[in-house]
């Protein structure tokens, strides 16, 4: 029995295959360029896109559990409409869908109204999945690290909500747990979803706190201009994701993303440890 991974080289796919590759599954990686797939032994690669029908006609074959990630992309929709499409063709009866916390809320922000589209066409087919909600990636940070070294302030409009930010390796390591439960499963297990969630809730200035405590020198919360946001944006990446993340930031703003009361307790169980806190993310890049 066969686990395909879509979006297997992008950081929660990649997390995703290492997790089941260690749980001693057998792994099949979706790849648009099989160059850039260094995937531990044992990982088979297949070439295609999910919205290359022939070459996800081929992928499916012989799957008996699916890993659905998509990308921010134009067409993301489409594409997850016509991956779970296929996948309902070809018999595949355990699929983990990667969703967003909120999608239901934030209804203007495309790529929630999307998932929250894919979410509703599983359903509505009755299909076996589970779907995994995650909040705001944490790893995120990242790209901003040298703003924050830089120039002393925190530029994520975040706003005083509060973010359950979460570690993408956790969200890995929840989604091939998951994977694992249902292909393992001796009848296809019905629909279910939850939110994937980290340990602390954070807002603007308590990220700003973190960042102040682990570098020893003041951090600033830099505000809630999303219009400027937006713009900055642009120089790194297309009009219209720009306009996404800015429309994403003012939900933020209004709405957070809190997490549901015993969230945080059941994925401790789950992974039998504590989640990956915001504060030990910001320690180890800042080192």
């Amino acid at each position: 029995m066969t686990i395909l991974v879509t979006g297997a080289t992008g950081n929660i796919g990649r997390n995703v295959v290492e997790q089941l590759v260690n749980r001693g599954a057998d792994v099949r990686a979706l790849v648009r360029n099989p160059a850039k797939a260094a995937f531990p032994a044992g990982v088979t690669v297949v070439q295609g896109d999910l919205l290359d029908v022939d070459a996800l006609r081929s992928a499916f074959s012989g799957v008996s559990t699916l890993f659905l990630l998509n990308a921010v992309v134009p067409d993301e929709y489409t594409q997850a409409l016509v991956a779970l499409a296929l996948a309902r063709e070809a018999g595949i009866e355990r699929i983990v869908y990667l969703s967003v916390i909120h999608s239901e809320v934030y209804v203007n922000v495309p790529h929630f109204a999307g998932k929250f589209g894919v979410e509703r066409m599983i359903e509505q087919m009755g299909m076996n999945a589970t779907i995994l909600r995650p909040a705001y990636f944490m790893n995120n940070d990242i790209t901003i690290k040298d703003v924050v070294t830089g120039h002393g302030i925190y530029p994520m409009p975040i706003g005083s909500k509060g973010l359950a930010m979460v570690d993408v390796r956790d969200v890995g390591e929840i989604a091939a747990l998951e994977l694992i439960r249902r292909e393992q499963s001796a009848t296809p297990l019905p629909l279910s979803r939850f939110n994937v969630v980290g340990p602390d809730t954070l807002t603007g200035t308590g990220v700003a706190a973190i960042w102040t405590e682990v570098l020893g020198r003041q951090i600033t919360y830099h505000g809630e201009d999303t219009a400027a946001f937006e713009q900055n944006l642009r120089q790194f990446m297309p009009s219209w994701m720009a306009l996404d993340m800015r429309l994403m930031a003012e939900r933020f703003i209004t709405d957070g993303m809190v997490p549901d009361a015993g969230d945080v307790d059941r994925l401790t169980t789950l992974l039998g440890r504590k989640l990956r806190s915001y504060r030990d993310f910001v320690a180890q890049i800042a080192a």
